[in-house]
């Protein structure tokens, strides 16, 4: 996997879609969630909550690599949006990234779903 020149921001390596249904909204990272793209997945994260989206739905499936950094993002959101009555749900974890939550042991504090229809329908 070519990760660009070191000290790169790597903008280039993870893109963020999102689409809101009402209360909700589903965000999409694809690509690789590090300390150089963080931001590109907390920003909308927040603009989310700040627009008041009480159920975030983080559609996994196209993230490739994510390290603590990345679990910091996904865990902050989570804060905020538990402050707001709101929840943070993940779905569609590839095993790679599936591996980081188990390892770490935030797989316990996210609910985790196998596709974002799953999420969407609880």
């Amino acid at each position: 996997m070519d990760r660009g020149m070191v000290g790169t921001a790597g903008r280039d390596r993870l893109h963020v879609d999102v689409r809101q249904h009402g209360t909700c909204a589903v965000v999409t990272p694809a690509g690789e969630l590090d300390h150089h793209t963080a931001e590109l997945l907390s920003e909308p994260l927040e603009a989310c909550v700040a627009a008041g989206c009480t159920k975030l739905v983080v559609d996994c499936s196209a993230l490739d690599f994510c390290d603590s950094t990345g679990l910091n993002v996904l865990l902050g959101a989570r804060l905020k949006a538990e402050a707001v009555g709101g929840k943070v749900h993940l779905a569609g974890m590839l095993p790679v990234v599936a591996r980081v939550f188990e390892i770490t042991g935030a797989e316990a504090v996210f609910t985790v779903h196998a596709t974002v229809d799953e999420a969407l329908q609880e």
